[in-house]
């Protein structure tokens, strides 16, 4: 058999699997693409001619790769194999049969920008947008509507699992999406995920169509199968129509990609869904040591449903992945800023380092970390903290108390009011700069417009901050937000809970500043430019689920603590923590030799302040005799003598953004929260806490000198 000798045996059973159904259980680094490259080799080897070979990918650069590997072990005829991805396939074939879904063959495509248009578009005309009007963004929009595409097409199920804070606009929701159909198809347009809804529909449908299939493609071959949708799988089921030549593989224990409508029992389902299938299983990893594989191993053997693997690593020798247990957020930071600055130091490249995290905001404190020891580093999957619009929205209203002149400033804060524009915006600062007290100025500035009463109070508070001496740097971030939190809400419509935990992350990280013009020097520094790295390029900072696919040498997992990891959300649905256990495994096996977990011992909730907090429970859950615990001397103060003084300092901060204390409320009292939305009060537990049943939250105790409640 042409150039296969370098399979392993179960490689080999795959490549030498022709006919019938074939599932293959690729685990982490075990092979995958090799095994796809050469099947599709073997099956023009054995006399199946190219064209009626299917290559079903998720980039068309994964099916382009694949089949120039495989020209290479049988010739070009392997460039003739039918490959690309799901909406491209459906595209052609659309462009085919687009009678049969009530299209002309000339109809049109939406990209991306053109969906958010008409959303805008059709929103202006519905009057559910424009001034005056709080309504999601026609990003939000657009995005909200290939979710629904892509599980099942209920909006309200959509809205009520993932957007609560989206309820209140439920029914204009459904008026606009009513009206997307209507226009998409009175113009011959689809969107993206129509592609794949319509090929279903007609494969559906149409007998004759799943027939012609059949005969024009003899062999099917799906890659990342855990990756796919609902749809998806119902079209490989169609197209297979009088054959079932299908392979497809993929990891059910990676599969992490529900918010993208991913469907996690596809892989686990295929056996049913294709009777008599053959289940190969790939567990010889090429990547890691074993000592991180027995790690990784004993992560996914704990989930509900997989298939049962182990990975062996292929390669000798290795340590246990390391576990550090840091004091706080801003200790972990340094811990893994000095180990970097060791690896370095020791000649590994910077770019074969990684940190991986849940959110993007877990890596805030190491960005400024890494900064001010002036290591590169690039940012995947979630924006820069120094990037973001709400975090420059409340430094700008910081820098303006350190200096009223700042003209980008105070154009950036007093642009957030409604219906002040830029000649009005010119108009007070050439106040400010003739006044003896800018903010003076603002706080009497003379106008009966609708925005006068925010120029006013953002004028009053700024003098009072400024006669405080600013020394509490973090109680003064917290006025400035509670000043910006209704503009929050107002411009960020689609995310603001997201975006308001994220601000008090920026007020614990305020914590270890005194002077508000240090912190400040913090975010001024140049920040990566974003630019892909090459191999002696910069340290990878990302999301676990931004790393899938990749590998370095050196992988620090952060955050790893109950309330940042699994994700606060996911507790409550079986079906999600158990997506958060597999992404805790994607972020493992990524590293090649040295592993660190870290946590801190105390994080900042929003809402709540600075609390103690437990490691991740899946990181619980790992064998002690698999891990090597970091010893470090422990600071003279003991943690819950840290812990109650960071408590204290957070209530400070965060007290001028109460909404009400705990004498307003009582037992059935319905209230909000900014991040868990609303809820019923089912308990007062004192003058400072309540117990409150939220709607898609679940039950929580809440602070109130801390938490943001306000009564419905």
């Amino acid at each position: 058999m042409m150039g296969h000798d370098a399979l392993n045996p179960e490689q080999r059973e795959a490549v030498e699997t022709l006919d019938g159904p074939v599932l293959v259980i690729a685990g982490a680094g075990s092979g995958k693409t090799r095994t796809l490259v050469h099947r599709v080799a073997r099956l023009v080897e054995a006399g199946v001619e190219p064209h009626r070979i299917l290559l079903l990918t998720f980039t068309r650069k994964a099916a382009g790769n694949m089949l120039s590997r495989a020209s290479e072990l049988m010739g070009p005829a392997c460039e003739k194999v039918a490959g690309g991805t799901f909406h491209g396939f459906a595209h052609g074939m659309l462009r085919r049969y687009a009678a049969l879904a009530g299209y002309p063959r000339g109809f049109t495509i939406l990209d991306r920008a053109d969906v958010q248009d008409v959303f805008h578009l059709l929103a202006r005309n519905l009057g559910l947008s424009g001034p005056g009007r709080r309504f999601p963004s026609k990003s939000a929009l657009a995005s909200l509507a290939s979710r629904t595409a892509n599980t099942g097409g209920s909006l309200d199920l959509v809205i009520e699992r993932e957007y609560p804070h989206l309820l209140p606009d439920l029914s204009d929701l459904s008026r606009l999406f009513l009206a997307y159909r209507e226009y998409k198809r009175a113009g011959a347009l689809f969107d993206y995920d129509d592609l794949l809804t319509a090929w279903r529909d007609i494969l559906r449908g149409h007998a004759e169509v799943r027939e012609t299939m059949g005969r024009t493609f003899s062999h099917i071959m799906v890659d990342e199968y855990q990756d796919t949708n609902a749809i998806q799988a119902e079209i490989v089921r169609l197209m297979a129509t009088g054959h079932d030549n299908v392979m497809v593989v993929g990891d059910d224990a990676q599969s992490i990609y529900s918010f993208r409508g991913a469907n996690y029992r596809n892989i686990l389902d295929f056996p049913k869904q294709f009777p008599g299938t053959r289940v190969i299983k790939l567990e010889r990893n090429y990547r890691s040591t074993q000592p991180n594989l027995d790690c990784t191993n004993a992560i996914i053997a704990r989930a509900r449903e997989s298939f049962a693997k182990r990975l062996v690593a292929e390669r000798t020798g290795g340590r246990p992945p390391v576990v550090y247990p840091a004091r706080d957020e801003i200790d972990q930071a340094r811990f893994v800023a000095d180990r970097i600055e060791e690896f370095l130091a020791q000649g590994i490249p910077p770019a074969e380092i990684a940190v991986l995290f849940r959110m993007a905001f877990h890596s805030f404190q190491l960005e400024t970390e890494l900064r001010r020891k002036g290591l590169g580093f690039v940012k995947r999957g979630g924006m820069l903290l120094a990037e973001a619009a709400h975090i420059k929205d409340l430094l700008a209203l910081l820098r303006i108390l350190v200096n009223p002149l700042d003209r980008i400033s105070v154009n950036r804060v007093l642009s957030l009011l409604e219906g002040l524009g830029p000649k009005g915006v010119e108009r007070i600062y050439a106040g400010m700069l003739t006044a003896e007290d800018p903010f003076a100025a603002l706080a009497y500035v003379e106008s009966r417009a609708s925005w006068a009463g925010d120029v006013r109070a953002l004028g009053g508070l700024l003098m009072e901050l400024k006669g405080s001496g600013l020394t509490d740097l973090a109680g003064v971030l917290g006025r400035l937000e509670a000043w910006y939190g209704p503009h929050l809400e107002r411009i960020h419509v689609d995310d603001h809970p997201k975006r308001t935990q994220e601000l008090a992350y920026l007020r614990e990280m305020a914590l270890r500043y005194d002077d508000p013009s240090a912190f400040l020097a913090d975010f001024s520094l140049d920040p990566p430019d974003g630019v892909e790295e090459t191999k002696e390029g910069r340290i990878v900072l990302s999301t676990m689920h931004s790393a899938k696919g990749l590998e370095w040498d050196v992988v620090f997992v952060i955050s790893l603590a109950e309330g940042r990891f699994p994700a606060p959300r996911s507790v409550h649905s079986p079906t999600e923590l158990e997506e958060e256990r597999r992404l805790f495994y994607v972020a493992s096996t990524r590293a090649r030799d040295h592993l660190f977990y870290c946590y801190p011992t105390v994080i900042s909730v929003s809402g709540s302040g600075i609390l103690p907090s437990a490691p991740s429970r899946f990181l619980s859950e790992i064998p002690g005799p698999f891990l090597v615990h970091w010893k470090e001397k422990q600071p003279a103060v003991s943690r819950g003598e840290r812990v109650a003084k960071i408590s204290a300092q957070a209530r400070q901060a965060q007290k001028a953004g109460d909404h009400t204390t705990s004498q307003g409320f009582s037992v059935g009292q319905r209230v909000r929260h900014p991040i868990f939305g609303p809820g019923r009060v089912s308990a007062v537990m004192g003058p400072e806490k309540v117990r409150i049943a939220f709607d898609t939250a679940g039950e929580k105790v809440l602070n109130t000198t801390v938490a943001r409640l306000s009564v419905l």
